[in-house]
């Protein structure tokens, strides 16, 4: 019997595994059975099929006398402040798709104009601070591959070549003398600001899409499965800004398969002509524009569904510092960091 057809009729006794009390199934285990493992089990789920059925059910469109009650269950939930919002009023928006990706009045997230970088999006610091040997914290003590994460260092490499030694692949990336590599993990709720916004003046050259799973991101979840922000779906943005290498990823998340960049009209995000473990390029810097799409400091970048994490990872001089603390929230506009 094939590996797959074992591993879904292992299913069934896995699940009475972990519900029934402990020992119930031990006489199993001495014919050779074994439980699959809790994060095995979660990360067999469907997520990207579920994602698509959730993105479907968000786009239909409510009964007018439906919208007060569902959106403020939402609200109340998740502790939405619509004070904030562009239009206050909930009859205003038809499904659920356009709840999620209401805008701000202008003046609910003022731009901080003395610091280079700022948060592009409303969430919670999960992580941040120089990237050591390679390796990125997504929660304290919980580490993934900075090369798994962005992919290969050339546009051309393919996934299945041998990994490039962490020393070279740093290199590759910082481009200036006495510069290191610094990284910051926002992670979004449900309740937050859905779209995320420049956090500084740089130039988009390139985006590289990875299809994969769309496994929860919530803090819980990134300390129990390791490398789970590799493990996901995610649009990686890079460019360059005044002082190097700059990236911005957006990380999918369960019923978030809808990764949206403005200024991107071909990105398609959890698409089921995309198989898990490849990824997609596509570069801005053409005959045409030799620079790629500049971006200013708080402009309009793109939106998610639903809550997610955005994960930034640039080169700066060494005296860079953070203006944060692990745990805290942060708006949109408010200061990450500066020289």
């Amino acid at each position: 019997m094939s590996r797959p057809a074992l591993k879904l009729r292992s299913w069934p006794l896995t699940v009475l595994y972990y519900l029934l009390p402990f020992g119930a199934l031990r006489p199993l285990s001495r014919v050779g059975w074994r439980p699959v493992s809790r994060v095995a089990l979660y990360k067999s789920v469907p997520t990207r099929l579920l994602s698509r059925a959730w993105g479907r059910l968000n786009q239909v469109e409510l009964p007018h006398w439906l919208r007060r009650p569902v959106y403020s269950l939402y609200i109340w939930t998740f502790g939405v402040n619509m004070k904030e919002a562009a239009v206050e009023d909930l009859h205003h928006y038809r499904n659920l798709s356009e709840f999620f990706r209401r805008k701000l009045k202008p003046q609910a997230r003022p731009v901080c104009g003395l610091h280079s970088v700022i948060s592009p999006s409303d969430g919670k610091i999960l992580n941040f601070g120089q990237v050591k040997n390679c390796e990125v914290e997504q929660v304290k003590g919980v580490t993934y591959s900075l090369e798994s994460f962005l992919g290969p260092r050339t546009y051309t490499e393919d996934l299945s070549f041998p990994p490039a030694s962490c020393d070279s692949f740093r290199n590759h990336l910082v481009t200036r003398e006495g510069n290191e590599l610094y990284h910051c993990v926002i992670y979004l709720a449900p309740g937050d600001y859905h779209c995320f916004h420049s956090p500084t003046d740089w130039t988009v050259s390139h985006r590289r899409h990875f299809p994969g799973s769309l496994m929860s991101v919530n803090p819980g979840m990134a300390r129990w499965i390791k490398e789970l922000f590799c493990h996901n779906e995610r649009v990686v943005l890079t460019g360059d800004w005044k002082h190097g290498f700059f990236s911005l990823t957006a990380v999918g998340a369960t019923n978030v398969g809808s990764i949206r960049i403005y200024f991107d009209r071909d990105l398609h995000t959890n698409s089921p002509r995309y198989n898990k473990g490849s990824y997609n390029d596509f570069s801005f810097v053409t005959h045409a524009n030799k620079e790629g799409v500049p971006m200013r400091k708080g402009e309009h970048l793109g939106e998610f569904n639903l809550g997610s994490t955005i994960v930034l990872i640039f080169e700066a001089p060494k005296d860079f510092n953070f203006r944060l603390k692990a745990g805290q929230k942060i708006r949109f506009g408010e200061a990450l960091g500066s020289l």
